[in-house]
């Protein structure tokens, strides 16, 4: 498979170079977001990992761009930024994973593995039929959310979030379960991001309605209905 690595620093291009060449993984190297846009047009990636403090452009503005031209490569952020804001900020420009240095390259090859294999497991998946509850509509082709015909914009993680609670509906989610749905197997679970990302839905779907459909079951988890 073949990886794109955006990283200004040669030493840590260079371990990861080799580190991910033994895993007989093909990689290219980018020193900054320019020159990487160039690659991406050029060649088919399978895997990209990006710094987010880059010359010319940042790291989240060019995970933007991917997952807007490239939607289904799935991005890696590996930097020194590792602030719940800044984790947040990852997230939220569409990064499906978020490694803080300095880092074990061990688990970054874990990690790898996994974003892969929820990438290949996406590609199987339909995205042609609409996903309804009472007057919330998803298209899953076009990641486009309305309730009662009015469009809600959605940041790609809160999209993925609302996907998989309205996919689940009527049954109480576990913290767990959402995480390891939504983030992954590596999801941080010493973090609030659940709660996080539960409220920026909450604001969005449900502040403008009189029928609210994200409910808190205290000590348990989340519930997606429109009657409890």
């Amino acid at each position: 498979m073949r990886i794109l690595i955006i990283e200004d620093n040669s030493r840590v291009s260079s371990l990861l170079k080799r580190g991910l060449e033994s895993q007989d993984y093909q990689v290219y190297i980018s020193e900054d977001a320019e020159d990487a846009v160039v690659l991406l047009n050029k060649l088919t990636f399978d895997l990209a990992i990006t710094d987010i403090m880059l010359p010319k452009m940042n790291g989240i503005d060019l995970c933007k761009f991917i997952k807007q031209k490239y939607p289904d490569l799935p991005v890696i952020m590996l930097t020194a930024l590792g602030t719940i804001d800044e984790k947040v900020e990852g997230f939220d420009a569409g990064a499906g994973d978020y490694m803080v240095k300095p880092f074990e390259i061990r688990e970054l090859f874990v990690r790898i593995k996994a974003i892969l294999q929820r990438s290949s497991n996406k590609t199987k998946e339909t995205y042609l039929n609409d996903l309804e509850y009472h007057d919330l509509k998803i298209n899953k082709k076009i990641n486009r959310v309305f309730r009662n015909s009015e469009e809600i914009e959605l940041t790609p993680k809160e999209f993925k979030l609302l996907v998989f609670l309205v996919s689940n509906a009527e049954r109480i989610l576990t913290r767990e379960e959402i995480a390891d749905n939504v983030w992954g197997n590596h999801f941080d679970t010493g973090t609030n991001y659940i709660d996080v990302y539960i409220a920026y839905l909450r604001k969005k779907i449900d502040k403008n309605f009189d029928t609210k459909l994200i409910h808190t079951k205290p000590g348990v988890g989340f519930i997606f209905a429109s009657e409890l």
